[in-house]
């Protein structure tokens, strides 16, 4: 692994952002994924998981301390935070010391990181919102249906044109406004369309074809992500992910295992996260 690879960015961290309203999407399963992966190319990450009830993120990575505890294995490991939400006061009250919350934690981590992921919940929650504000880039996870389609956008069900925009949409959009009014920073908006089955058929054209209306619209660049595959969903007990298989113990590698690493490399070259591409060549 090297050492000592920076982003090119110059006033700390590359803030990702994992958000989709939609649960079952694959979205900690892909943050997961992100993470090792930057972890195994020599960057410093941290991670804030803003949903403080079920924690999915938090716990692969309790998993991942277990597991590699139990087994002897040497894993790379993020810093891991949880942020719960203010639950005393009135509604702005606690509106307004999430916000504090969130934003002094970036802080105190944006000159110790390279990178720091902020995984959302699968709600519209005003922490949720403001992590969407404070991202470099932001990545949706969207399953390969019309069910995941809806949360960017209504589909018209004869056409397949798009009509107009979602709630989601829009909310990133304000986001997007946002930030650029507070420091002139742009978001780069990714979505990821996860669980694509390897056979052809007319819905994952059509669902594709959405999609490919949908980038020059809402100005998101649409790739692909994680492919229906088992192995992503029994790796989460063990806290393990494709990057770092070879240290799972004495599991051998299968034809969808090596499928599924292409999948996470390509993944990660698709995202053009700062300094990744450098990083991944010197490690050539």
């Amino acid at each position: 692994m090297n050492q000592g690879v920076k982003t090119t960015k110059n006033n700390g961290a590359h803030i990702i952002v994992v958000g989709n309203e939609k649960g079952g999407s694959g979205k900690s399963t892909s943050a997961m994924h992100i993470v090792v992966s930057l972890l195994e190319r020599g960057f410093t990450v941290a991670i804030i998981d803003l949903d403080a009830r079920q924690k999915s993120l938090a716990r692969y990575i309790e998993n991942r301390q277990d597991y590699a505890a139990e087994h002897g294995l040497k894993l790379t490991m993020p810093d891991a935070h949880v942020l719960p939400r203010s639950e005393e006061g009135s509604a702005a009250e606690m509106e307004q010391k999430d916000e504090e919350n969130l934003l002094t934690l970036i802080g105190n981590l944006q000159n110790e990181y390279d990178y720091i992921l902020i995984d959302c919940p699968g709600s519209d929650t005003f922490l949720s919102r403001v992590a969407h504000m404070s991202a470099d880039t932001l990545i949706t996870p969207v399953n390969d249906s019309f069910v995941d389609v809806d949360l960017l956008a209504k589909v018209n069900p004869d056409t397949y044109q798009v009509e107009k925009l979602s709630l989601y949409s829009e909310m990133v959009w304000e986001a997007r406004k946002k930030r650029a009014l507070k420091d002139r920073g742009t978001i780069d908006w990714v979505v990821m369309r996860n669980r694509t089955s390897a056979l052809d058929a007319k819905n994952k054209r059509r669902v594709h074809e959405v999609l490919n209306q949908l980038q020059k619209r809402v100005a998101f660049r649409y790739v692909p992500g994680l492919g229906e595959r088992v192995i992503y969903r029994e790796l989460f007990p063990k806290g393990l992910t494709l990057v770092d298989f070879r240290d799972s113990g004495n599991q051998k590698m299968t034809m969808s295992h090596v499928a599924a690493r292409q999948e996470i490399r390509r993944l990660m070259d698709d995202l053009k996260l700062a300094g990744w591409h450098k990083a991944a060549a010197a490690a050539e």
